[in-house]
C-alpha cells in the first residue's frame, strides 16, 4: 500500500542533499574565487615589482601564504655568474633570500638529462613525492617533513632560464596525475617578470659602470655619496674621500698608445680595488682621474688606506700585453666629512666633500706627485 508520508519524506530527504550539495558547491565557488582573488592580486605584485630584490622578495614573501605552501624556492640558470656580479654590484644581499639558488648549467635543473646535449622541446612541470637525493639541491633549508614538490619550468621563448619549486607537508598536495594549467601559468608570469627586472638591472648596471675599467663611473658615485650622507648623519658614522690621479698619464699614452694607456687604467683600477673594503665604492671620474669613498672611515683611516693604494701601484712595474713594463705612480688627495649640520643641503655637502679631496689632490701634485695629502 503506497504510503504519501513515506514519498514526501523520501522527496524532503532528496531536496536536504541537494540543498546540502548546492551549498557546498557555492561554498567551493567562493573559496576559488577567494583563491583567484589572491594570485591575481599576487600577479599585479609581481608584476609591478620595479627591481630584482623586490620581485624575488615578493615571490618568496607571498607566494607561500598565497598558495599554501610549506616551501618556494627559485632556481635561476646564471652560467658565468653575471645575475650574481651584477645583483651583488647593485646592492642585493642575497643572504636575506636562503631560497635563491643559482646553477651553471640547465641540466642542473633535473627537467634536461646531463647526458644530453639537445634541448628537443620545452619541458613539463614535475610533480610527486619528495626525494631527497634527487631533489635536495632545489630545496636547500628545507622544512622537516616535506613531502610532496612541484618543480615548474621558466620558460621564455622556449629556453629554459630557471625553476619554481614548491613544496609541501602534504604528501597528496603534488602528484603526478594532477593537472598542470594553473601553476604553469603562474610560472610563465614570473619568467617574464624575472626576464624583465633582469634585463633593466643590467642596464641599470651598465648605466652606472665605466665600460673600460669595470668599476663605478661619476653618476653611481654621485649618487651613492648622498645615500652614504644621509645614512651617516643618522647613524653618526664618517665618510672619507679619496681623489686618485696617475701621475703623467699623458706620457704613458704618448710611449705606449691608447691601447697601452687603457691596459694602465683598468690595472690601476684593479689595485686600487684590492685595498678596499667590500663597502666601500670605487669609481672612475674620467680620463686617469678614480674616486674612493670610505665607508665609516675616519681621516687617520683614510690616509692609511691612501698609503696602500700609492704603494700598490708604485711598488710594481706594470707589464702590458706588448712585453713592456712600465713604472706608475698616482697622486692622492683625501679629505673626510665633518659637517653634520641637519639644516646644510646634502647635495651641496657632497660636493664640498669631493671638492675638499680634490683641493689635497692638487697639493700632492704641486708637493712632486706620488704622495698622499690630506685637506685640513
Amino acid at each position: 500500500m503506497h504510503d504519501p508520508g513515506a514519498a514526501a519524506r523520501d522527496v524532503e530527504a532528496e531536496n536536504e542533499s541537494l540543498r546540502a550539495r548546492l551549498d557546498y558547491l557555492v561554498e567551493q565557488a567562493e573559496r576559488n574565487h577567494e583563491i583567484m582573488c589572491r594570485h591575481q592580486a599576487f600577479d599585479l605584485e609581481i608584476v609591478g615589482s620595479d627591481s630584482f630584490q623586490a620581485l624575488i622578495g615578493t615571490i618568496f614573501g607571498s607566494l607561500p601564504s598565497i598558495a599554501g605552501l610549506d616551501i618556494v624556492t627559485l632556481s635561476l640558470v646564471d652560467q658565468d655568474a653575471d645575475i650574481r656580479t651584477v645583483m651583488d654590484k647593485l646592492g642585493v644581499d642575497f643572504n636575506d633570500f636562503p631560497h635563491m639558488i643559482f646553477v651553471d648549467a640547465v641540466a642542473a635543473l633535473g627537467f634536461v638529462p646531463s647526458r644530453s646535449e639537445v634541448f628537443t622541446g620545452p619541458p613539463k612541470p614535475m610533480l610527486g613525492p619528495y626525494h631527497p637525493a634527487g631533489h635536495q639541491p632545489m630545496f636547500p633549508n628545507q622544512p622537516p617533513g616535506l613531502q610532496s614538490i612541484a618543480l615548474v619550468p621558466l620558460l621564455r621563448n622556449k629556453r629554459l632560464i630557471g625553476s619554481l619549486n614548491l613544496g609541501s607537508l602534504d604528501p597528496t598536495r603534488f602528484t603526478p596525475a594532477m593537472a598542470t594549467d594553473f601553476i604553469e601559468h603562474m610560472a610563465s608570469i614570473i619568467a617574464i617578470c624575472l626576464e624583465n627586472v633582469i634585463s633593466n638591472e643590467m642596464l641599470k648596471y651598465i648605466g652606472l659602470t665605466d665600460s673600460l675599467t669595470g668599476v663605478y663611473n661619476r653618476r653611481y658615485i654621485d649618487r651613492r655619496l648622498l645615500e652614504e650622507i644621509g645614512r651617516a648623519r643618522r647613524q653618526a658614522y664618517r665618510i672619507s674621500c679619496l681623489y686618485i690621479d696617475i701621475d703623467h698619464f699623458k706620457q704613458v699614452n704618448d710611449s705606449s698608445g691608447h691601447q697601452g694607456g687603457d691596459e694602465v687604467l683598468r690595472e690601476v683600477a684593479a689595485r686600487i680595488k684590492t685595498e678596499l673594503r667590500l663597502s666601500d665604492a670605487l669609481g672612475r671620474f674620467g680620463g686617469e682621474e678614480f674616486v674612493v669613498l670610505l665607508i665609516d672611515a675616519n681621516l687617520d683611516s683614510a690616509i692609511q688606506v691612501a698609503q696602500r693604494i700609492l704603494h700598490s701601484i708604485a711598488g710594481a712595474p706594470f707589464v702590458l700585453s706588448t712585453g713592456e713594463s712600465l713604472r706608475i705612480s698616482v697622486s692622492i688627495g683625501a679629505a673626510t666629512l665633518d659637517d653634520f649640520e641637519r639644516d646644510h643641503a646634502i647635495e651641496g655637502v657632497a660636493q664640498e666633500l669631493v671638492a675638499h679631496a680634490d683641493s689635497a689632490l692638487y697639493k700632492a701634485k704641486e708637493g712632486g706627485r706620488n704622495r698622499v695629502v690630506s685637506f685640513t
